[in-house]
């Protein structure tokens, strides 16, 4: 009598290059600039352009130490993983657990622009039954596969491009027209507000830039990780942040109200007032259409990654095991899918300037620690250094990711105080789980075990799914 027993599930390795990248592009959606665009241009006194400058600088920075990480340990957890592998469980798991702020509520955000963008046209429609829904169809999405998330991905980039080019050209024809008062210049610089007011824009729009970092939580997804995630994460950061650029520029050249008197309603749908300014009603239909189009693909994909963010630490025992397991058929992390869905239910109560807040608290906190970890990992390696220091490694993995640290902590000092007291008591949320899972500090922290090499590039490229995740110590 013989018994067979199944393979356990593992991810699929599907991606490639373009794939990664769309899936990159997609999360940031290049039609996200208004999804903080009456918040930020609030801040700033009408410099979004000058905001999103300093934050597409800081993120190239952040980026390439990403890409640097990422070619040393190709497997899903991110910043989580990397910070673990550089500085040691806790340090991994706290960074992982902020971070977690900002990914939970990235689907959460977006289902709520979706609510509240629908409910600007179908106003008899409540809010929360548009978010109810997008809530229930991406957690679907998410559960059939990567591949089905990859081909959604393709027509939400043509639509959103699409819109952006039709906008651009309205803007820019409403502008030259003389209807528009600002200077084509004028956006660019930091305005009555000065520097500081730019860093707090900059701040926010972090969550902008999420898709580069939530591309590298697909390395056990991409056939060849070492070498398509990182060039992924740069040109996702560069396509993102150039689109993002022209479509604040376009948008403050044509239109530029007085900010500050504008109500709460207007500031998280001013993206609806610009169109309707510029384009008519016909053309702020089309554009809350495609907008609703892209908020639901940045969702998907958002929660695409934290799920996979919740089955590695559940996978490394720091949170409950059952957030690893697989669904066996389709080969995606359903109890942390579903977890994510459930997480994203307070969409219905909260608001839309604090979600944004918390997102980017959440993000900066995650970068600064990826960018200390190049650091760690490149110049001062666990074990001591076998080989002298090139000039080259210094510069590439010692005084840019020192640069992006030091803007990154720029950004984030310059976010209200309210986020730093709810960030400070869910970093401390975070610490408490450790003394759990440690008896109180007594065992070390669990973490993936990569005590006998790096795994090479032959074990992750050719052989993909046969390299061990499971092992801890």
């Amino acid at each position: 009598m013989s018994t067979s027993t199944q393979p356990e599930p593992r991810l699929k390795r599907s991606l490639g290059l373009v794939g990664l990248t769309l899936f990159g592009v997609t999360y940031m959606t290049v039609i996200t600039v208004f999804t903080t665009y009456g918040i930020v241009n609030q801040t700033t006194d009408g410099h979004l352009p000058a905001a999103y400058v300093v934050a597409v600088v800081t993120m190239l920075f952040t980026a390439a130490s990403y890409g640097a990480m990422v070619r040393r340990y190709p497997v899903a957890g991110s910043a989580y993983t990397y910070t673990q592998q550089s500085f040691g469980g806790a340090a991994g798991f706290l960074t992982g657990w902020v971070m977690l702020l900002d990914y939970l509520f990235i689907p959460m955000i977006n289902f709520m622009l979706i609510g509240i963008y629908l409910n600007t046209q179908f106003p008899t429609i409540p809010v929360w039954a548009f978010t109810l829904a997008a809530l229930l169809l991406v957690l679907l999405f998410n559960i059939l596969g990567i591949n089905l998330v990859n081909k959604v991905n393709f027509a939400i980039i043509a639509l959103s491009v699409l819109l952006v080019v039709i906008f651009m050209v309205l803007a820019f024809k409403h502008a030259l027209g003389g209807n528009a008062d600002v200077s084509l210049i004028e956006p660019f610089t930091f305005g009555e507000g000065g520097i500081g007011a730019v860093a707090s824009g900059a701040a926010i729009l972090a969550l902008s830039f999420l898709g580069f970092d939530a591309v590298s939580t697909l390395s056990e997804e991409a056939k060849r990780p070492r070498k398509d995630i990182p060039r992924a994460i740069v040109l996702s950061t560069l396509v993102g942040g150039l689109f993002f650029i022209l479509v604040s520029w376009a948008g403050a050249v044509a239109y530029q109200p007085d900010w500050a008197a504008l109500t709460d309603p207007e500031i998280e749908a001013a993206g609806v007032t610009v169109m309707n300014n510029i384009g008519g009603e016909a053309f702020t239909a089309f554009f809350v259409a495609v907008y609703v189009v892209g908020a639901f693909g940045s969702g998907m994909t958002g929660q695409v990654s934290v799920s996979r963010i919740l089955y590695a630490m559940g996978r490394d025992g720091m949170l409950p095991k059952p957030l690893s397991r697989l669904h066996r058929r389709f080969g995606t992390p359903i109890i942390a899918a579903i977890v994510v869905s459930v997480f994203a239910l307070s969409s219905l109560f909260l608001s839309l300037e604090t979600v944004a807040f918390m997102i980017s608290f959440g993000a900066l906190a995650a970068f600064a620690m990826v960018n200390l970890s190049v650091i760690r990992t490149y110049l001062f390696p666990k074990g001591g250094r076998r080989e002298p220091l090139s000039a080259r490694t210094v510069l590439a993995h010692g005084v840019a990711p020192l640069i992006g640290f030091g803007l990154t902590i720029w950004l984030w000092t310059s976010l209200q105080p309210a986020t730093w007291l709810v960030g400070g008591i869910w970093l401390l949320v975070g610490v408490a789980i450790i003394a759990l899972v440690t008896g109180g500090f007594k065992r070390p922290v669990p973490m993936m075990d990569f005590s006998e090499g790096d795994p090479t590039t032959e074990q992750i490229d050719a052989l993909g799914e046969e390299y061990p995740l499971e092992g801890t110590r």
